[in-house]
């Protein structure tokens, strides 16, 4: 039996930690494929991350950080509130 949906707050921060991994990716002028090759993924899952489609674990997070030179913490911070809605 699926899981349900998560909720749009949580949807909301996944796509802002795709949109701030993105705009690292063309800040180091890397194309998506470039930051797949360096963080050992495919082409596809970098595309899925970025648009929010994927919720990536903290094993690729870390590897996408690595990868475009930052810290975990540069990678996601300011995606959202620190607390979900009452």
């Amino acid at each position: 039996m699926p899981s349900a949906p998560p909720p749009d707050w949580i949807l909301a921060r996944r796509r802002a930690v795709g949109d701030r991994i993105r705009e690292l990716r063309t800040w180091r002028n890397l194309t998506q494929e470039k930051l797949a090759d360096r963080a050992g993924m495919d082409r596809q899952a970098v595309n899925r991350i970025e648009l929010g489609h994927q919720a990536p674990g903290l094993d690729r997070l870390i590897r996408i950080a690595d990868a475009l030179d930052v810290s975990l913490t540069e990678l996601v911070r300011d995606v959202g509130s620190p607390l979900p809605p009452d």
